[in-house]
């Protein structure tokens, strides 16, 4: 185990410090019943509501595979959470709210398909899909891509709320999340900056199959992050798949060339190129010690708030390794890879935003317009601000207190 942080007063914000607080005398003094988190628990809670119908819930539109790929994860990650985490009262609501969120969107997913089978036959444009590491500028790439009126996006309404519900709902309870987030975890969002409706990356749907990357950047997991890895991530991107298609045919979208962006891409790109093979790749490139940095304090961010006994040696260690474990995985992909591929350099996108994506869209063999570029300009300078100056404060707070 980690040696503890002394101080988290300085890694976590005041709010988040009392939540813990509160929830932890609740618990002991029995105000409150901790939440279960146990994998029966999670699945009886999220299935009561289908009654009979909850298998054919769990079931429609996947296969035996799928099905059983997913309750494996299941008892493994939440042993994992038991045995390695060491989670704080806050950081065990915060990991049943995630899991029961995952097991109830899952059956009603499955619940929609079932009903409505055509929406996994939805034919999708070629998408665009940025490749590179977390804090490697994925994200500012994905960004100007997504401003063009040519292609679609994901918003983060859409990521975290996968089901489709009648105009304005998710984004309303987007709004609500975010809110409390942001009371919760201040800097948030200026490690990665958040809104309703805002361009989002697709991460969420990997967590809601509940792959590895967005549960080990905030516990401490080595058992079900090696197991994961090692495991066929075929599962989870047909799930990713079955999603893209019914939120393209929900918002009426599939027609245009999805902007899709998650880091774990790299990680599995061989298995997302054989369920998206008319693809077009735009690789992200940095310079890896800038990457791991970033990629630390990112990950210091959530742990600091979930657990009382987590380090920034721990968390290098483990972003070492997943650098090095990306890399090889899109190395060994792209060596078969005979589709569009272009490459833009963290650094030249910093000196010449607009001569880097002109190359992206060469590369490519696309037509990079008028009003593309005019709604990329927008982008830009709305983007301006102080959020790297209060992302590096951040982790200097975490440091001093390791």
């Amino acid at each position: 185990m980690a040696p503890p942080v002394r101080d988290h007063l300085l890694a976590r914000g005041p709010l988040a410090e009392k939540a813990n607080e509160f929830l932890g005398k609740a618990w002991e003094r029995g105000w409150l019943l901790p939440p279960g988190l146990d994998a029966d628990a999670l699945w009886a809670l999220a299935a009561k509501p289908y009654g009979a119908k909850a298998k054919g819930a769990e079931h429609g539109g996947r296969s035996e595979q799928d099905v059983a790929d997913f309750r494996e994860r299941l008892t493994r990650l939440v042993a994992a959470i038991h045995a390695e985490a060491d989670l704080n009262p806050l950081g065990r609501a915060m990991a049943w709210g995630q899991l029961s969120r995952a097991v109830k969107n899952r059956l009603a997913l499955g619940a929609l398909w079932l009903d409505r089978p055509e929406l996994l036959a939805t034919p999708l444009a070629p998408p665009i899909i940025v490749i590179g590491h977390m804090r490697s500028g994925t994200t500012r790439i994905h960004s100007l891509l997504a401003a063009d009126p040519a292609h679609s996006h994901t918003r983060y309404c859409d990521a975290y709320h996968p089901v489709p519900a009648r105009p304005g709902v998710n984004r309303v309870k987007a709004a609500m999340e975010l809110a409390m987030l942001g009371l919760l975890n201040p800097w948030m969002q200026s490690i990665h900056p958040m809104a309703p409706a805002a361009v989002e990356e697709e991460l969420a749907w990997l967590s809601a199959a509940l792959h590895h990357s967005i549960y080990e950047s905030q516990w401490h997991i080595p058992s079900y992050s090696g197991w994961s890895e090692a495991q066929d991530p075929a599962p989870i991107y047909r799930e990713f798949r079955r999603i893209l298609q019914t939120d393209a045919n929900h918002r009426g979208i599939a027609d245009r060339p999805r902007v899709l962006k998650v880091p774990a891409f790299a990680e599995d790109l061989a298995t997302l190129l054989a369920l998206l093979p008319d693809a077009r790749l735009v690789i992200a490139e940095r310079e890896h010690e800038a990457v791991l940095k970033s990629a630390i304090s990112l990950a210091a961010n959530q742990m600091a708030m979930q657990s009382d006994s987590c380090c920034l040696k721990t968390i290098e260690a483990r972003w070492r390794h997943k650098i090095a474990l990306r890399d090889a995985r899109m190395a060994e992909a792209l060596a078969g890879w005979q589709g569009p591929v272009a490459r833009a350099s963290f650094d030249d996108l910093n000196a010449d935003w607009e001569g880097a994506i002109s190359s992206v869209y060469a590369g490519l063999g696309l037509e990079l317009t008028a009003e593309a570029r005019a709604a990329m300009r927008r982008t830009m300078a709305a983007s301006e601000s102080g959020h790297h100056r209060a992302h590096a404060e951040q982790l200097a707070r975490f440091a001093e207190s390791d």
